[in-house]
């Protein structure tokens, strides 16, 4: 999967994004999908629409799928009346995925969109923490789950996205997958904290 939206920094308004990367080297580059961003409610939604458009029509040229994002602003609110919306734009625009947040109420974001929605995984959190959430959003009806910082920064990655996948696509509870990731973790050796709180976010 290949982020293919971008051009801004922490410094400048996160919206103003433009699509980074051509289809041709996305298909050169082997990936089997691409990502953008839209901003749905700020002051750039009509371009990252646009993009998106303009992103889904190229794809469709040479069969790559579009995942969207549906990114917010800082004063945007996470609930399922917003998300929902968000995510029925970007299927309606052609995204064959959508990627959101998780909120209360999430099944009604799941049910007003008609692709496959995927969660973000947010920020890092206790790897059994991560583990609920994963397991509360496929109960609610999404698809899959996208995590970053919550494998990457996680004391055993490997184990973690074991246990991830066991929630995904096994349909594990959230303490039969945290076992998994502590029986990996011992095994490479890797100390886990008291009760789970898992590795601290890196600065």
């Amino acid at each position: 999967m290949l982020r293919v939206s971008g051009g801004t920094s922490i410094l400048k308004e996160l919206s103003n994004e433009g699509v980074t990367t051509s289809m041709e080297e996305a298909v050169r580059l082997n990936a089997f999908a691409v990502a953008v961003s839209i901003f749905v409610g700020s002051e750039n939604e009509r371009k990252t629409l646009l993009n998106l458009s303009r992103l889904v029509d190229s794809g469709e040229r040479v069969g790559m799928p579009v995942l969207a994002v549906t990114a917010v602003g800082r004063e945007m609110e996470r609930d399922a009346r917003y998300l929902g919306l968000a995510c029925r734009i970007a299927a309606e625009l052609g995204a064959r995925v959508v990627k959101t947040y998780y909120c209360d109420d999430f099944r009604e974001v799941v049910e007003s969109c008609p692709v496959p929605v995927v969660i973000a995984g947010g920020k890092k959190v206790p790897e059994k923490e991560a583990l609920v959430l994963s397991a509360r959003a496929v109960a609610d009806g999404a698809a899959g789950v996208d995590m970053g910082r919550n494998i990457f920064q996680s004391s055993d990655p490997v184990g973690m996205i074991r246990a991830v996948r066991a929630v995904v696509h096994d349909r594990a509870s959230p303490e039969e997958a945290y076992r998994l990731f502590e029986e990996h973790a011992r095994g490479l050796g890797v100390p886990l904290e008291p009760e789970g709180r898992g590795a601290s976010p890196q600065r």
